[in-house]
């Protein structure tokens, strides 16, 4: 079981065949106050908040990852930890129950027959790690923000009617430049696959 020291942070995850994301719900944290710690199938992240109280969480992890290939980011409204699989597959949880054994390598891929079929090139693997961590640096959200800023500067009174409609009923969750398409009804939120909205403070 999770062990998070303070009640108000929330915190939640989805998954892709090589990586699990955690995200860890707290605003206007420093960079310089995060600590992000994995021994092992062990995760523990401490942080100093906004409010000057600290917060930690330990997880378990229900399989193990590659250690060395982990991310974290902090951004205005939450930590960003990213992790990579070992063998790939999809996780059926997110952490490990109390008293359960350690699964090795071989006994996950057996689990997911999809990963046990592909034979990895390791080499390939750290390209396509390498590739990943580029496109964040050109595309990640400072870069995705400025060009919906040239978006928004450039268009026309309906396209930036269009976004500001949009960006406010989904919750921040769809943008759209068209006027046509969001005029007559209301913009549904719409979280990526495997998250779930919900509204806090």
């Amino acid at each position: 079981m999770a062990s998070v020291s303070h009640p108000n942070v929330k915190y939640d995850w989805y998954q892709t065949e090589s990586h699990v994301v955690l995200n860890i719900l707290v605003k206007n944290v420093k960079p310089e106050n995060v600590k992000v710690d994995i021994i092992d199938s062990k995760l523990n992240c401490t942080a100093k908040l906004a409010d000057d109280s600290d917060f930690s969480l330990a997880l378990h992890l229900a399989h193990e990852i590659q250690t060395p290939q982990t991310r974290w980011k902090v951004l205005p409204s939450k930590i960003e930890i990213k992790l990579s699989k070992v063998g790939g597959g999809m996780w059926k949880k997110l952490e490990k129950e109390l008293g359960e054994p350690e699964k090795k390598i071989d006994e996950i891929i057996k689990t997911y027959p999809s990963s046990k079929t592909q034979k990895k090139d390791w080499d390939k693997v750290a390209v396509e790690i390498q590739k990943e961590e580029a496109a964040e640096k050109l595309e990640g959200e400072a870069a995705l923000n400025e060009l919906f800023q040239k978006i928004y500067a450039d268009g026309s009174d309906e396209t930036r009617k269009a976004m500001n409609k949009s960006f406010m009923e989904s919750g921040g969750t769809v943008l759209s430049t068209s006027w046509n398409e969001v005029a007559a009804k209301k913009v549904e939120v719409k979280p990526p696959d495997g998250m779930e909205f919900k509204k806090w403070d």
